[in-house]
C-alpha cells in the first residue's frame, strides 16, 4: 500500500515538474524575439519577395493561323503581331471593302432596289460561289444586298454591288471599275500591302491583304453606323419584290461568323475561306467600352480560327 502510494506521489511530481517546465517555456518564447536560422528565414523573404514583385504580364498566346494582328481600335496601337505584314490570300474577309466602297458612295440612298441578273446566278454557279440565293428577277434594296454579302458572304450579293455601283456601258466595265474603286480605297488608307482583283475574294492571282491591313480596313469601316449595324446581326430576314411585283420572304439568312454567338462582347466582322487563303477572321470586340479588333489568316478550319481569333481578344484586352 505505501509503495502505491509513494508511486501516485512520484508520478504527481514528475507530471508538476513537467508542466512547470512547458510553462517556462512558453514564457520564455511569449517574451524573447524568435531567432530564426538561415534555412527558416529564407521561404519568408522569397515570399515577402514575391508580394513585392509586381505581376508579370500574360504570355503571348500561340495560334495556329499563319498570320495574326489585334490592335486597339481607338488609338491603333498594336497588342499582338505574328506574320502581320505578309501578304496573303484573304477569301471572302475581301468583302469588308466591297462594303466600305459600296457605303462610300455620295447621296448613297440604301433603299434602292436592284434587279438580280441571270448573270450573277450562273456567276455563283461557275465558281461554286457562296450564296445568298438571290431570285434572278427580283428586285432587291441596297440595304438588304448588303445584310446578303456580309451574313452568308453572297458572292451574289458582292456582284450585283459591284455591277450597281460600278461605271460603264457593260457589265464588265463597271466591275472592273468598281474593283478599281476597292484599290484606290486601299491606297487612300494606306494599305501597302493590299491588292485587290475581284469584288468577293474569288480573286485571280493577285486578291491579296495582311492581318495588319485588314485590321486598318476593318477599323474604317466601322465608322459607318450601317457597316457595324450589319456586321454584328446574327440572322436577317429580307422580303423582296417579285419580278411580277409580288413580295417574296427570303430564306433567313444566317452570319458566318459565329463568334457572335459565343464570345462576349463581339461585334464583327467578317469570315473568309478558300484553296489558299485557308480560313480566315477579321473580329471585333467591346468590353467595357473598350474595342479590340484584328485578323488571323490562314488558319486550319472554321472552328480554329475562331479558336485563335478568342485567344487573341482575350490577349489584347489584357493589354488595354
Amino acid at each position: 500500500m505505501i509503495n502505491t502510494i509513494h508511486g501516485i506521489r512520484l508520478r504527481k511530481a514528475v507530471a508538476v515538474a513537467l508542466t512547470s517546465g512547458a510553462v517556462l517555456a512558453t514564457g520564455a518564447l511569449s517574451t524573447a524575439p524568435a531567432q530564426a536560422t538561415p534555412a527558416q528565414a529564407a521561404p519568408a523573404q522569397a515570399a515577402s519577395s514575391a508580394q513585392a514583385a509586381p505581376a508579370r504580364a500574360a504570355a503571348a498566346p500561340s495560334i495556329v493561323a499563319k498570320g495574326g494582328f489585334v490592335m486597339n481600335n481607338a488609338n491603333g496601337k498594336s497588342l499582338y503581331t505574328k506574320a502581320a505584314d505578309t501578304r496573303r490570300s484573304t477569301g471572302s474577309t475581301t468583302k469588308i471593302m466591297t462594303a466600305k466602297v459600296v457605303l462610300s458612295q455620295p447621296k448613297l440612298n440604301l433603299d434602292a432596289k436592284v434587279t438580280i441578273q441571270m448573270a450573277y446566278s450562273d456567276y455563283i454557279v461557275s465558281k461554286n460561289a457562296s450564296s445568298a440565293r438571290l431570285i434572278v428577277g427580283d428586285k432587291v434594296t441596297v440595304r438588304q444586298l448588303l445584310y446578303g454579302l456580309m451574313l452568308p458572304s453572297g458572292c451574289d450579293a458582292a456582284y450585283a454591288l459591284a455591277d450597281k455601283f460600278g461605271s460603264g456601258k457593260t457589265r464588265a466595265a463597271r466591275v472592273k471599275s468598281f474593283i478599281g474603286k476597292m484599290n484606290s480605297t486601299a491606297k487612300s488608307l494606306g494599305l501597302k500591302n493590299t491588292h485587290f482583283d475581284s469584288f468577293d475574294g474569288i480573286g485571280n492571282g493577285k486578291n491579296y491583304s495582311t492581318p495588319r491591313d485588314l485590321t486598318k480596313l476593318a477599323s474604317s469601316a466601322m465608322k459607318s453606323s450601317t457597316f457595324r449595324t450589319v456586321v454584328k446581326t446574327k440572322k436577317y430576314t429580307a422580303k423582296t419584290v417579285t419580278k411580277k411585283g409580288g413580295t417574296r420572304t427570303m430564306a433567313p439568312w444566317t452570319n458566318t461568323n459565329t463568334l457572335l454567338g459565343s464570345y462576349s462582347g463581339a461585334i464583327g466582322v467578317k469570315t473568309g475561306s478558300g484553296p489558299e487563303a485557308k480560313y480566315c477572321l477579321v473580329f471585333a470586340a467591346t468590353r467595357k467600352g473598350k474595342t479590340v479588333i484584328g485578323t488571323v489568316l490562314t488558319s486550319s478550319s472554321s472552328s480554329q480560327r475562331a479558336k485563335d481569333a478568342t485567344k487573341l481578344m482575350n490577349y489584347g484586352f489584357g493589354r488595354l
